[in-house]
């Protein structure tokens, strides 16, 4: 369901706020292969590549993604996940 949607919104079960800010919802753009080798050029383990990936798309600071309630992080995944699902071959 998310593989043609250019941006997801997603409603935080928990609301994070971080400096001031609080973010009750997320929106989390459809990767592209820059942003892929943005990640690996970090030097770092695959979570917080994985983290940086996801604050990059969403456009918020890497705090913010970590300051996620591990449920909202989930569902974050589950999103990225959905973009690169390869679509599903359909006869027309």
């Amino acid at each position: 369901t998310f593989r043609r949607i250019a941006m997801q919104a997603i409603t935080l079960f928990v609301p994070v706020t971080i400096s001031g800010t609080t973010y009750e919802t997320i929106n989390i753009r459809r990767p592209k292969v820059r942003d892929r080798l943005a990640v690996e050029r970090i030097k770092k383990t695959d979570a917080e590549k994985e983290i940086a990936m996801i604050a990059n798309l969403a456009e918020v600071t890497v705090d913010v993604i970590e300051e996620l309630d591990l449920a909202d992080y989930n569902k974050v995944q589950e999103i990225l996940q959905g973009f690169l699902a390869p679509a599903p071959v359909t006869s027309e």
